[in-house]
């Protein structure tokens, strides 16, 4: 045996005891102290679907709308008598924040949320509904829990880590409890995955009661911290996060958990952002509650897991929260459609001549255009023989397999030249709201998508520092909901100014990624 593979021996052997302590924990956890033991919904239509039993537990059922109050509270009762004189501590802007207050309220112990000046006056105003002192600094969260550690030294706080705490990860751990109680004969799992405390508290409590149990994490794709973590066989930092499903938006899994799900994890998954907003949809359809992104992520993962899967299992899948900000609604309409696959988007060429309209709606052959976007182009310098038009077009599918491919495949046959943008992000969040401008300054205009911080004064930082060096050729902004807004914004950059731009991007600091090269940015707004 090598040095390598006894070191990794010796590992396992440390966390099968810790998992019998953390075992232990879980059954003694003091959780309903606050929190309620929450139902097991049937999916009865999906389960149709799916050819599958298809079960959520609803811990959006809980007091604060999240399991985030069982780990709060578990780890505040294990705190000492002086830790609970001078107040405990957190940053958060979601759910951990809630569950905190709560569960502090409960116990009577003082409890100081540390906010970012970003976070929706609805999460502010819930958490100080709980009783906690809300101190609203900096504008991203990692000033803010900067600030947090900052306070806790000076006034002696105890720091209440959302995930990456022994009794946290217990305390999450009593979902699992419930749910092998309520249903024993489980097959598969499904447990969304930010900081990784859910995942572990419930894989460490499940594996050793029903090995035969399969865990499966799941992540947003462009949140997918614990993929990255396995892939380097320790935790590293994500270069950045998305922010659709704030309640997982986690740079870096932490140290306990993933030590836990390493050992107890079977698998993970990664989904869209489409394919979480279809299942949004589908838990309101058939419970009539409006989960929150994070809240649906692992019925997302769930779903994936059928495309592949042989059927007739018993799939569980954890609602893990419903404190959706309701402005995002708009967003996850526009987008559940192309989730479940009902809808194509495309760019198409087609003659720029009278009647060719009706002509390629002939051609769709009875399907429904969902959207359709148009603007002349002046085409005088072109040969009449070769003067098009670039539609771009929205196409409800039927549910037959493979629809789309079939579609696509129908209109080249018919010579029409086709680009299929419906996996393309740009052309979905931004260029389909832009049609009708094109510029002669495509050889020097760079084009890049930035997430702005909603708080006063963070377009004129942006404007400060590349507004007042660099024309600005293009500009779209859309929020739905969220602490960051996304933004299209494109410049006027000479070959010669590359390094001196770039250096400006740095000192915007704003979270951003080019795309110049994109397909639907050429087709429509070059």
């Amino acid at each position: 045996m090598t040095e390598a593979e006894q070191q990794a021996l010796v590992k396992a052997k440390a966390i099968q005891g810790q998992g019998l302590d953390y075992l232990r924990k879980i059954l003694l956890a003091p959780v309903y102290d606050v929190a309620v033991e929450t139902a097991l919904t049937p999916l009865t239509k999906l389960s149709s679907r799916l050819s599958n039993q298809i079960f959520l537990k609803r811990e959006d059922q809980q007091p604060v709308h999240s399991f985030k109050l069982r780990g709060a509270y578990n780890k505040l009762v294990n705190l000492s008598e002086q830790q609970c004189l001078h107040g405990v501590i957190a940053a958060s802007a979601g759910n951990h924040a809630q569950g905190l207050a709560l569960a502090a309220h409960k116990l009577g112990i003082k409890a100081t949320i540390v906010m970012p000046i970003t976070t929706p006056d609805i999460k502010v105003d819930n958490v100080r509904r709980y009783g906690a002192d809300v101190r609203l600094v900096g504008k991203s969260f990692n000033e803010a829990q900067q600030a947090s550690m900052e306070y806790a030294e000076a006034e002696n706080k105890t720091i209440i880590h959302p995930f990456d705490d022994v009794d946290v990860i217990a305390g999450q751990g009593t979902v699992a409890k419930e749910l092998l109680q309520q249903h024993p004969h489980t097959d598969v799992v499904f447990i969304p995955v930010g900081g990784g405390g859910l995942l572990a508290g419930m894989a460490v409590y499940l594996k050793q009661l029903n090995p035969k149990i399969k865990v499966i994490g799941v992540e947003a794709e462009d949140s997918a911290c614990l993929k990255a973590a396995l892939a380097a066989g320790k935790p590293v930092d994500l270069a950045q996060v998305g922010l659709f499903a704030d309640g997982v938006a986690v740079k870096r899994i932490g140290e306990h958990t993933f030590d836990l799900i390493q050992h107890y994890c079977d698998d993970v998954i990664t989904v869209s952002t489409d394919e979480i907003c279809t299942s949004i949809k589908d838990i309101f359809e058939q419970t009539r509650v409006i989960s929150e992104p994070a809240g649906a992520l692992s019925l997302a993962g769930l779903q994936k897991y059928c495309q592949t899967s042989e059927g007739d299992e018993s799939l569980v899948a954890i609602l893990s929260g419903a404190n959706m900000n309701f402005h995002t609604l708009r967003y996850i309409s526009e987008r559940c459609e192309l989730g479940e696959q009902k809808e194509a988007v495309l760019a198409v060429k087609i003659p720029e001549e009278k009647g060719s309209f009706r002509k390629f709606c002939h051609a769709l052959a009875g399907r429904v255009i969902t959207e359709f976007n148009y603007r002349y182009a002046d085409t005088s310098a072109v040969l009449p023989e070769i003067q098009q038009a670039n539609i771009f077009v929205g196409v409800r599918l039927s549910s037959e397999l493979n629809d789309r491919d079939k579609l696509t495949q129908s209109l080249q046959e018919q010579a029409y030249k086709i680009t299929d943008f419906t996996e393309n992000e740009l052309a979905k969040l931004h260029v389909r709201y832009m049609i009708g401008g094109k510029n002669s300054l495509s050889a020097q205009e760079r084009i890049f998508r930035f997430q702005f911080p909603e708080y006063p004064g963070a377009l004129e930082k942006f404007l400060d520092t590349l507004g007042e060096h660099y024309n600005i050729t293009l500009f779209h902004y859309r929020n739905h909901g969220a602490a960051f807004g996304q933004v299209l914004a494109g410049f006027e950059v000479k070959d010669r100014d590359d390094s001196d731009f770039f250096a400006h991007l740095k000192a915007l600091d704003y979270e951003w990624q080019e795309e110049t090269s994109n397909e639907a940015y050429r087709a429509f707004l070059t």
